[in-house]
């Protein structure tokens, strides 16, 4: 399909029928610094430039909107190991280049003290297009997330993959936490992020449920005509059918600082989404329905507000769950496609946001909290600098 429109529903559906089931890949997102200060600095242009020379960063660096971003993608892998071996490799090459640039690079959801004021965004037509058309919420979007995408084969499968994963994805976020602090204070949150992001981008958040291919194409056939969106690439949910892949892109979690915890909470998101395809063939829902809109958003919300401190509602029994045990629940049931996948989830006792908490109270201020954040990212996310 080509990468101009990719908003012709018909040619989507087609590549969802073709698609193979359980590819994997993934994305991660990293802050542009400036070494000395760790402020962010707008260099994604020398950054993407310098990788050229790199063929394999030539096609797996990509901008994100503002100029102090850039990402990394694996492409479509087989399995599990054969991903995160691809990511490796690109990690690896991302970070060389930007050390021989003078460049540092973070992984985290949100930066400690940046000012979005300061923001630029990539001089690009596209991403032009995008500040005119998003006006101040594309100057507020200094936010940096992980994202995994599994293929799933059927364009009517996909979208019931999406409308019952949507109620697995807050406790992925609880998960992923690691955005708690914005303009230099503790925002209270466990990721901030999600609260930037979802809450200010239009099309963004958990979508409602759309129930088979038909009823969404004719959603975004209809955004397409009043001009809403030229590109699919302008459907900035939370998890959502990628058109050009035919694949389930899930996009909720926070970016890691360790690439042990990315690694680990990718491969999480990978499963969930198998199981759910899975679990649609076996008939294993037969007889229920997805949770509401409103259900999911207060998970959502206490998701964003306190993590794996906090409690999840689990509506089916109508009580509170602790985040842990949902995370257990989780972990449990996901296990049929992680066993035939062959992936290990190997996660912390506490997640970024509560690390970071620790840190604070213990008498750290944020600026030295953020500099072992970025670290911690040099020292786990590439082995070949010194």
């Amino acid at each position: 399909m080509p990468n101009s429109d990719l908003l012709d529903l018909e040619a989507a559906r087609e590549v969802f029928e073709s698609s193979q089931d359980f590819t994997i890949g993934l994305e991660e997102e990293f802050a542009i610094l400036d070494p000395a200060t760790l402020d962010l600095a707008d260099r994604f242009d020398e950054l993407k430039t310098a990788a050229q020379s790199d063929p394999v960063l030539a096609e797996s660096a990509a901008g994100e909107l503002i100029a102090s971003e850039i990402e990394i993608r694996s492409g479509r892998a087989g399995t599990m190991a054969e991903a995160i071996s691809l990511q490796q490799d690109r990690r690896d090459r991302l970070f060389s280049v930007a050390d021989d640039l003078g460049i540092s690079l973070a992984s985290m959801g949100t930066h400690p003290w940046a000012s979005y004021l300061d923001q630029e965004i990539i001089d690009t037509p596209h991403y032009q297009r995008l500040k005119k058309d998003l006006g101040w919420v594309a100057q507020r979007n200094n936010t940096w997330s992980l994202h995994a995408h599994v293929g799933i084969r059927g364009a009517d499968r996909a979208i019931e993959v999406c409308d019952w994963l949507r109620e697995r994805l807050p406790i992925l976020l609880a998960l992923s936490g690691n955005s708690p602090f914005l303009d230099g204070q503790d925002s209270g949150l466990s990721s901030v992020r999600t609260e930037i992001f979802t809450r200010t981008f239009p099309r963004c958040g958990i979508p409602g449920r759309f129930h088979d291919w038909a009823e969404y194409a004719g959603f975004i056939e209809m955004l397409k005509r009043v001009g809403s969106v030229v590109e699919s690439t302008q459907l900035w949910w939370s998890v959502r059918p990628h058109h050009a892949f035919g694949t389930v892109e899930v996009r909720i979690c926070d970016a890691q600082a360790s690439a042990g915890e990315s690694t680990a909470l990718a491969g999480l998101m990978v499963a969930v989404v198998a199981q759910t395809a899975l679990d649609l063939d076996s008939g294993a829902n037969k007889g229920q329905e997805p949770l509401k809109d409103r259900e999911i958003e207060e998970n959502f919300w206490r998701a964003i507000r306190y993590g794996m401190d906090g409690r999840l509602v689990d509506f089916r029994l109508g009580r509170e769950v602790e985040a842990r045990q949902a995370l257990e629940d989780l972990l449990e049931w996901s296990s049929p496609a992680r066993e035939g996948l062959g992936i290990d989830v190997l996660l912390p006792e506490k997640n970024g946001s509560q690390r970071a908490r620790s840190k604070l109270a213990s008498g750290q201020p944020i600026e030295r909290v953020y500099a072992e954040s970025v670290e911690e990212s040099r020292d786990t996310y590439t082995g070949s600098l010194d």
